[in-house]
C-alpha cells in the first residue's frame, strides 16, 4: 500500500473514532432510576402485610361513630392497606396506643397489649403507628410477633385531632360514651394485669 493510501486509512479511522466519541449516548440505567442505590430499599408492602399477619382493623356499626374528636380523621389500616376513619375503629370501650418503631419502651408495651387483647372479655386495642414508615412498622410487628389491629398515621392526624401529647408510648382508654382518657399510671404497661386494672 502506498504512503498516501496509508495516510488516507489513518484519517478515516481517526474520523470514525472521533464521531463515536462525540455521539450522544442515552443515560445510564442508574441515571434513569432503574437501579436503586444501596441506600434505597424497595419494599413489597403486600408481602410485609402477609408476614405481619395483623388482625383486621375493627369497624363499628354506622350508628356508633366513635370519639367525636377523631371523626373524619383518615388513616391506613396496616393489616390490609385500606383507608379507614380512625373513629370507626374504636366505637365502644377500647384502648388506643400510640407508638413508633424507634421507641424502645413501645416494643415491650405492644407485646403486653397484644397479650391482653387476646384474653376473653378484653376490650379492643388499636395501635396507632406514628413518626414511622408503614414498612418499618410491619417489619417490627412481625419481628415482635404482635398481631394487634394497627393503623398508620404518617400525617399525625390522630394526635393533632385529639390534642394528645407527643410523648411515646402513650395510651388512651376510650369510654362507652366516646370519651378519651389518657393513661398516666402506669406510663408504660408492663403487665396484662395493669391493662385490666386501667380498663376496668
Amino acid at each position: 500500500m502506498s504512503a498516501p493510501a496509508r495516510w488516507a486509512v489513518v484519517v478515516v479511522v481517526l474520523a470514525v473514532a472521533g464521531a463515536v466519541a462525540l455521539w450522544p449516548r442515552s443515560p445510564e440505567p442508574a441515571e434513569q432510576g432503574a437501579i436503586p442505590t444501596r441506600t434505597e430499599r424497595t419494599v413489597d408492602l403486600d408481602a410485609a402485610r402477609g408476614q405481619a399477619a395483623l388482625r383486621p382493623c375493627p369497624q363499628g356499626p354506622p350508628d356508633a361513630p366513635g370519639p367525636q374528636p377523631l371523626r373524619g380523621v383518615t388513616v391506613t389500616c396496616l393489616g390490609d392497606g385500606r383507608p379507614v376513619d380512625v373513629a370507626s375503629t374504636v366505637t365502644g370501650r377500647a384502648v388506643v396506643n400510640f407508638w413508633a418503631t424507634w421507641c424502645v419502651p413501645c416494643q415491650e408495651e405492644l407485646k403486653v397489649l397484644d397479650a391482653y387483647a387476646q384474653e376473653p372479655g378484653a376490650v379492643p386495642v388499636v395501635a396507632v403507628l406514628v413518626e414511622s414508615k408503614e414498612a418499618d412498622g410491619l417489619e417490627l410487628l412481625a419481628k415482635l410477633g404482635v398481631r394487634l389491629p394497627s393503623v398508620a398515621d404518617p400525617a399525625d392526624g390522630v394526635r393533632k385531632a385529639a390534642r394528645v401529647p407527643r410523648t411515646l408510648p402513650l395510651s388512651y382508654v376510650v369510654g362507652a360514651d366516646g370519651s378519651l382518657t389518657q393513661v398516666t399510671d402506669p406510663v408504660v404497661f408492663t403487665s396484662v394485669e395493669q391493662v385490666r386494672e386501667v380498663v376496668g
